[in-house]
């Protein structure tokens, strides 16, 4: 099972990352190419405007999340980006990365850490999706389903491996299809056709007990299945089949079921319930269907192939922000009663890490943040749908465009 950081984690040494002072002001408010900004989409932070910063995670967890991204960065090959007039080497990157890295092993005091920010940092914002500049947030995690290997008893819904016919291209109109009879590459079949006319039969991975888990192991990307025998294995994203994505909660919104802070995984479920015939076409309004691999016990990896961290790494359009920096997300996060319910909500401020993307996390006004694995982890994802703000630290000792 994957580890997580304590908040607690070596508190003394790295206290400023628990302060609070402020926060409440902050909400009022290769896979890559070349990664070219317009100015829309990041707006550059004045110094007499900047954030005070304040991290109410662990300064471990950070770290490890900044060690991650460097180790992406020394073994992979990405483009310069471009943000505004400013253009940024991949070594800029490592180098930023690393500076940043020693401001928080030197431990120095919140207002130290803020002023060693500023001298070697320039701050933009993403421009979001309103005149506010604000993001919608959500929340994703590590779902743990049990399944069996083999189909039998109550495990009946299959997930697959990537099946052999499964054709992906860097270029042209299809770049997810298969060949059809006559050897023309057409689109890859929808989830209503792998559903329901048994396509893939001999491509099974594991078979788990609820057919939303199975779609819900598709929309996480990652997942752990408990077999019956108490052992755990992993499974990573593959693959899809290419098509789009189009969003279940969204779907119960428009139809009028419920209002956008109703859905969630446990209302979902419990509509399913009442109303298992409506489970078809909802299901398969999303055509979009994952295949998957078999993974670690490190934990899920991101669209960069790297172990994710709780709390720290997010996933964004990378066509639009700059992978190699380090962001600073400022949002909410609920805080459950000992029953498990959201008992209220609690504004936070956190460094975060890129390292992630999403069918659906598109343009300047989407981040997602990866919690974890356990039962807050769960929860919080299922309910976070909250307006946030996203921030780039970006080296200053950088070359300018013509």
């Amino acid at each position: 099972m994957h580890k997580l950081s304590s908040s607690r984690d070596n508190k003394t040494r790295y206290g400023y990352l628990v302060f609070t002072l402020l926060i409440f002001s902050l909400l009022a408010h290769p896979f890559l190419s070349s990664c070219a900004q317009s100015e829309k989409d990041l707006i550059e932070v004045g110094q007499g405007t900047y954030l005070f910063f304040i991290d109410d995670g662990s300064a471990l967890s950070l770290i490890e999340a900044i060690d991650r991204h460097l180790s992406y960065l020394d073994r992979n090959s990405i483009a310069d980006s471009v943000v505004e007039t400013t253009k940024i080497s991949q070594k800029e990157f490592s180098r930023s990365l690393t500076t940043f890295k020693t401001l928080l092993l030197n431990s120095p005091d919140p207002i130290k850490l803020n002023q060693l920010i500023r001298n070697h940092f320039q701050l933009y914002k993403s421009k979001g999706r309103d005149e506010k500049q604000k993001m919608l947030v959500t929340g994703y995690y590590e779902p743990v389903f049990d399944g069996s290997l083999t189909r039998t008893g109550p495990y009946l819904y299959p997930i697959y491996r990537i099946p052999e016919s499964l054709i992906q291209k860097s270029k042209g109109p299809i770049k997810t299809g298969r060949l059809d009879e006559n050897g023309k590459l057409v689109p890859f079949w929808t989830r209503k056709q792998i559903e329901t006319e048994n396509l893939l039969q001999g491509g099974e991975m594991v078979y788990l007990k609820d057919r939303l888990d199975s779609y819900l192991l598709q929309v996480q990307g990652s997942g752990r299945v408990q077999l019956a025998d108490g052992s755990i294995k992993a499974v990573h994203f593959g693959a899809s089949n290419g098509h789009s994505y189009n969003s279940l909660g969204k779907l119960f919104v428009d139809d009028g079921i419920m209002d956008i802070k109703e859905v969630n995984i446990d209302s979902i479920r419990h509509y399913f319930a009442e109303h298992p015939k409506d489970m078809d076409r909802m299901l398969f309004h999303n055509p979009r269907y994952i295949f998957f691999t078999w993974g670690d016990d490190k934990g899920p990896r991101g669209s960069l192939g790297q172990v994710l961290t709780a709390n720290r790494s997010i996933a964004v359009d990378h066509d639009i922000f700059p992978t190699g920096a380090i962001g600073y997300l400022v949002s909410r996060r609920p805080v459950l009663d000992e029953d498990g319910r959201i008992n209220h909500w609690k504004l936070f401020g956190r460094f975060v890490l890129p390292q992630d993307s999403g069918a659906a996390i598109k343009g300047p006004g989407r981040v997602d943040l990866f919690l974890g694995n356990d039962y807050y982890a769960e929860k919080a994802a299922g309910n976070m749908k909250e307006s946030g703000s996203l921030f780039f630290l970006l080296p200053k000792t950088i070359e300018k465009t013509n």
